[in-house]
């Protein structure tokens, strides 16, 4: 089998269970956590790494901004051998007292993105798989850590979501908002693969403050350090898994 064109991957390359985070530069965040990380490949946004937690193999692997390139990288990975993905982001709060560096995992996503609709009708649920879910609270819980659990929507327009659709989501008592989670979802169910999610929350779109605001650089400085945290628990689920 030829390499697949974007991870440059083929059979052999990569772990049954891969952590995806949006951003190439949280794979090293998550492999120097690990013990023998080993850079597979490098293309585009996507950087993937092998490496192991606690003896369990595990790969990690970018898949970019959005829905579309998140499917690549979950259509290829699987082409592969990956049969479970947990995603560890970032999102915008959407209930007021959500704040910045707290973690939230999906227990589903709304579909306001477009890629998943390719694949499906918007009818059909973009729901985590129960076993990876239940990994991921119960690592929170032993690690005493708090966690908002409920739903999220995923959407496509970073730049245009507004008040008109954020009031809409805070009244349907969706957690926050992000860019990958409903595809991820999706694809996995239809693949017969487990999925699950869970994002630091990098700003509240309810209270105004928005990624970016009043930092350094692209997350506030809590949401930063507190990424971490949301690392060591997407770790801790893996060795349930």
């Amino acid at each position: 089998m030829a390499k697949r064109p974007h991870l440059l991957i083929e059979e052999g390359d990569v772990a049954e269970i891969a952590i995806v985070p949006g951003d190439p530069g949280r794979v090293d965040r998550i492999a120097d956590r690990c013990d023998d990380a080993e850079t597979i490949s490098r293309n585009r946004e996507y950087k993937l790494v092998n490496a192991s937690y606690q003896g369990v193999p595990v790969t990690i692997c970018s898949t970019g901004i959005g829905g579309p390139s998140a499917a690549i990288a979950v259509e290829e990975l699987a082409a592969v051998g990956v049969e479970t993905f947990l995603r560890c982001g970032t999102c915008g709060a959407l209930q007021s007292g959500i704040e910045i560096g707290d973690m939230v995992v999906a227990t589903g996503a709304a579909k306001e993105e477009g890629t998943s609709k390719r694949y499906e009708s918007p009818v059909y649920p973009a729901v985590p798989d129960y076993d990876v879910l239940t990994a991921l609270v119960n690592a929170a819980e032993a690690n005493d850590e708090d966690v908002h659990v409920g739903p999220i929507v995923s959407d496509d327009a970073f730049y245009n979501e507004g008040q008109d659709f954020v009031d809409d989501w805070e009244d349907a008592n969706l957690q926050a908002i992000e860019m990958e989670a409903a595809t991820l979802f999706a694809l996995a169910r239809r693949k017969g693969l487990r999925a699950g999610a869970i994002c630091t929350v990098d700003g509240n779109l309810v209270e105004g403050t928005q990624k970016g605001a009043d930092s350094d650089g692209e997350l506030p400085e809590k949401a930063r350090n507190n990424v971490e945290r949301a690392i060591k628990l997407t770790l801790e689920a893996i060795t349930a898994l």
